[in-house]
């Protein structure tokens, strides 16, 4: 094994802290930052315009409310979620959740040779936002790179494809961490290794290497 890929929501970090803290936070001040930053984001603004036939501020402030309600995977949300996140983090609104034993086995794995990336549906701005303010401070430096769906969507095989040829390692090298069968079965289709990562114990049994916690899975991806 050379190359460790993680998700983020449900596998390294409680998917309540995104969808119960940071979501509502970013709905609960986008439109107030986007009337107060339009000038800043104006080229997300025109491509929202451009590409959803809205016109007005107020409709592309309704639009990316929307967009948070039904969870999108739009790009422009995304900068502005992370560009709202990072005031929230800098204020000290909140701190990033991470599960106990992360950084103790991320640190571990990092120590013993092997490259860490994250892959997260999250922009990579976000990616790098959480674990710089973590409980225990900055961990971005055990980090070798970061993607997010710029590389492909996450239930799409070609994507980890990708993901191997931009960090060029062969696909049978990286072991991929995800709580998302769906996930886990692209990953396997590019021959990547996958570490089902079961966290809320939703899973009795899975076609895939099973786990509770990281501490779990250290011998097997060593």
């Amino acid at each position: 094994m050379k190359v460790l890929l993680f998700d983020i929501e449900g596998t390294t970090t409680d998917i309540n802290f995104v969808h119960h803290i940071l979501f509502p936070y970013a709905k609960k001040n986008i439109a107030t930052y986007v009337k107060e930053n339009e000038s800043q984001i104006s080229e997300i603004i025109q491509k929202i315009k451009e590409n959803n036939s809205v016109h007005s501020i107020d409709e592309v402030i309704s639009l990316l409310e929307r967009w948070i309600d039904e969870d999108k995977k739009v790009k422009e949300l995304k900068d502005i979620q992370g560009l709202i996140w990072k005031e929230g983090y800098a204020t000290g609104e909140y701190t990033a959740h991470l599960y106990d034993d992360v950084i103790p086995c991320l640190e571990n794995w990092k120590n013993s040779g092997l490259d860490l990336f994250i892959y997260s549906s999250g922009s990579v701005q976000a990616q790098k936002l959480l674990f710089s303010h973590t409980s225990s401070g900055d961990i971005t430096p055990l980090f070798n790179g970061y993607f997010d769906t710029k590389i492909g969507a996450k239930k799409e095989s070609q994507s980890y494809t990708n993901i191997s040829k931009e960090i060029n390692c062969e696909p049978n090298l990286i072991t991929f961490f995800t709580d998302s069968p769906q996930e886990a079965q692209a990953a396997t289709e590019a021959n990547l290794n996958v570490i089902h990562v079961n966290r809320d114990g939703l899973y009795n049994d899975s076609k895939f290497t099973l786990v509770k916690s990281f501490e779990d899975a250290r011998l097997i991806s060593e």
